[in-house]
């Protein structure tokens, strides 16, 4: 291989790290939202979801501290929590409460999709996992799914004919 072959090939392998490790950061950054999200959740659940909260809740602060060994595994240092997180909405009830988990659900899925088309071998299939595990806790939410989870423009652009209303 030549000087200048050497040079790209080391080139393509820093782009590529530095893409994964915003990646994982964002995945991080996201997890650390959800864990927030997720304490106002649980404090405002009716009483028979609220075990499902608890694991939801466990779920990811599991998957933040993953996230922060691959973000150190990689050489960077894990983008902290900050000390609050401003909710998409109003939740003052537990209808609310069912309607940011759902929410809390599709964000974290769009990151994780971003994690794969990031990462290669086994930090893919890390992302990989987190969207599925993250798509089936909203669909649990939700009370139904979405086309492509994770990926909202290809699922706006999906659902678009389904939701159109016909015009006179």
């Amino acid at each position: 291989m030549s000087g200048a072959d050497s040079t790209l090939t080391e080139r393509a392998e820093k782009d590529k790290d530095t893409g994964e490790l915003t990646a994982l950061q964002a995945a991080l950054g996201a997890e650390h939202a959800a864990v927030y999200g997720y304490g106002v959740v649980g404090g405002l659940i009716g009483e028979a979801r609220r075990s499902e909260a608890r694991a939801a809740y466990d779920a990811h602060r599991a998957r933040r501290d993953e996230l922060a060994r691959a973000v150190r595994a990689l050489g960077g240092t894990p983008v902290a929590a900050a000390a609050g997180y401003a909710l998409p909405f109003p939740v003052s009830d537990s209808v609310g409460a069912l309607r940011l988990a759902a929410d809390l659900e599709e964000r974290v899925a769009g990151v994780y999709s971003d994690l794969v088309r990031a990462a290669m071998g086994e930090r893919r299939r890390t992302g990989a996992e987190g969207l599925r595990e993250a798509a089936v806790r909203a669909v649990r939410w939700r009370g139904g799914s979405v086309p492509f989870p994770g990926l909202a423009e290809r699922a706006d652009a999906a659902s678009a004919p389904a939701t159109a209303t016909p015009t006179a």
